[in-house]
């Protein structure tokens, strides 16, 4: 299944949400390219995803869910893939 949270990441003057499976990125890479989403949107585990297009991923099936449900869904799945630790 496909999850989507709010627009309210800021950056480069836009507003951006996160897209996420916990299925596989399989079916992420998917779901992002008929969403038109661009592959350096992929941001290790889940695709940076401008407000504008929230609309059409909830429309095509996506579930709009909070940023701390997106992390235990990529967490649960076995999906989740955190930043390397700077030493």
């Amino acid at each position: 299944m496909l999850y989507v949270d709010r627009a309210v990441w800021p950056g480069r003057g836009r507003l951006w949400a996160h897209l996420v499976s916990d299925v596989s990125y399989d079916e992420l890479h998917a779901f992002a390219e008929m969403l038109g989403a661009p592959r350096r949107g992929f941001d290790r585990d889940h695709y940076d995803l401008p407000a504008e297009r929230v609309p059409a991923a909830i429309w095509l099936g996506a579930t709009q869910v909070t940023s701390r449900e997106i992390v235990a869904r990529l967490a649960g799945a076995g999906l989740r893939r955190r930043k390397p630790r700077a030493t």
